[in-house]
């Protein structure tokens, strides 16, 4: 029943290994996309992912399209602070993969626009707050989906 967390072009090191130490305790895999705005040796990434990394279900890419081109069969959600449906909203199933851009500027352009309707949001509840960080962001979708599959 594992999901799929996709990363596209992580830009700190400390999101990406607190969001692989949170894909192995949800039994999720962790896809990341490059470039990346670090190098996978970084100890920031080792500290925050401990020792946990070696056991991940871990998939690597060369870019987005190397991503779409490997997966192109699998259902995808894409979360974005532009989406305008709730994230309680998503069809939760196994294998599903949910796809997260960059903590600078989120998803390309191309990726929303290209999948407007699989689009979906973490509701915000303050004016004073225009995204969560990326890590708190992947947990809150991942065991959102733990708890409607279970």
């Amino acid at each position: 029943m594992p999901l799929n967390i996709v990363l596209i072009e992580p830009e700190i090191p400390n999101n990406t290994g607190n969001i692989g130490r949170l894909a192995l305790a949800s039994g999720s895999n962790l896809h990341l996309v490059k470039p990346f705005g670090f190098e996978i040796s970084d100890s920031r990434l080792k500290r925050a992912g401990l020792d946990y990394w070696q056991h991940l279900n871990l998939h690597y890419y060369d870019s987005i399209d190397d991503f779409f081109a490997k997966n192109k069969d699998s259902k995808m959600v894409f979360l974005s602070s532009h989406g305008t449906k709730d994230h309680w909203d998503i069809d939760y199933e196994d294998n599903l993969f949910l796809v997260f851009g960059k903590e600078s500027v989120g998803l390309p352009k191309s990726i929303t626009e290209n999948h407007i309707d699989k689009l979906f949001k973490i509701p915000l509840y303050s004016e004073h707050v225009r995204s969560l960080n990326l890590a708190n962001a992947v947990s809150i979708i991942v065991y959102e989906g733990l708890r409607q599959l279970h």
